[in-house]
């Protein structure tokens, strides 16, 4: 898939990270994985990330992650365009974006590297080793020690034909106001916060009506219901989703850091979707949280 093909996907619908299967003890499940993605595929989002955050990324090892992908790829082929999460030190996110390009993979994620901190200079550097090592479109995900400003984005776009999408995970509206002013359509714009569904309106509101949801893996239809009510502007069904299901919600997932993934597995596993244990550093819900979960999910289901 040419970049600007995939630019043009990701501009539009509903956007979402499968969470990665694994077995009691902690290994790669490439059975359930497959089944997952089968389940998800035909509910309608724009593309699925594969290996991204919510598919903890940051807890696999090299020798998993061309698997993953090639798996999602092949599972997915002719439905859904599948983008990998790529990350760490900018060698390491240079390799990992040949793997991903080798097995298939029709985009990429660039996900934060790890622990330093960088000047802007650094980080253009960053992004453009990793634009080159591919063909393939790249989306820079900014968030945590990687923050670009607009006037970085600008030298990246000049030097990078490949970097066609930009993903917030940071919240700021002035500076994803500034972006868009200064960058146009040069990019597609996602909204990536986490659980990014009660920042949807103010998002398409300022330009970025694409957005990811983690929730789409384990009540995809209440997600995708939730999109086309932020497509169609309709206030009132948002606000009832909103109120009933995503703020209930937020308060068990900000129960302890790391439960944005850690509450998605759980909630996969309540509605027969199990994909086994999320990894250290990571840790599961209290029995007691799973069951405040299971109510939620029971009581949207009436």
């Amino acid at each position: 898939m040419q970049p600007n093909d995939l630019k043009k996907i990701l501009s539009s619908g509903l956007l979402s990270f499968p969470i990665t299967d694994f077995d009691a003890q902690g290994d790669f499940n490439k059975k359930s994985y497959i089944e997952r993605l089968e389940w998800l595929s035909p509910f309608g989002a724009s593309a699925l990330f594969a290996a991204g955050g919510t598919g903890e990324f940051f807890s696999l090892t090299p020798q998993e992650f061309p698997e993953i992908i090639k798996t999602a790829v092949d599972t997915c082929r002719g439905q859904v365009p599948i983008l990998a999460g790529v990350g760490g030190p900018t060698r390491v996110a240079a390799a990992y974006a040949k793997e991903a390009e080798k097995a298939g993979a029709q985009g990429l994620l660039l996900l934060p590297h790890y622990l330093t901190e960088a000047s802007q200079d650094g980080l253009v550097e960053h992004v453009a080793e990793v634009c080159k090592a591919t063909n393939l479109g790249v989306v820079v995900y900014n968030r945590a020690n990687c923050r670009l400003t607009p006037d970085s984005l600008a030298r990246l776009a000049d030097r990078c034909p490949n970097l066609i999408g930009f993903k917030d995970g940071i919240g700021d509206i002035e500076l994803m106001v500034s972006i868009w002013r200064k960058m146009g359509d040069r990019f597609s714009y996602l909204g990536g916060l986490p659980t990014a569904e009660v920042y949807a309106a103010a998002y398409k509101a300022i330009g970025t009506p694409v957005y990811s949801s983690a929730v789409f893996n384990f009540v995809p239809q209440l997600a995708m219901d939730f999109y086309h009510a932020v497509a169609a502007d309709n206030f009132a069904e948002q606000n009832r989703m909103i109120d009933e299901f995503f703020l209930p919600y937020l308060e068990i997932r900000n129960r302890k850091a790391g439960y944005a993934v850690s509450i998605v597995k759980a909630g996969a596993r309540l509605v027969g979707h199990d994909a086994g244990p999320v990894r250290a550093p990571l840790t599961d819900l209290t029995a007691e949280e799973c069951d405040m979960l299971d109510k939620l999910i029971k009581k949207q289901a009436k």
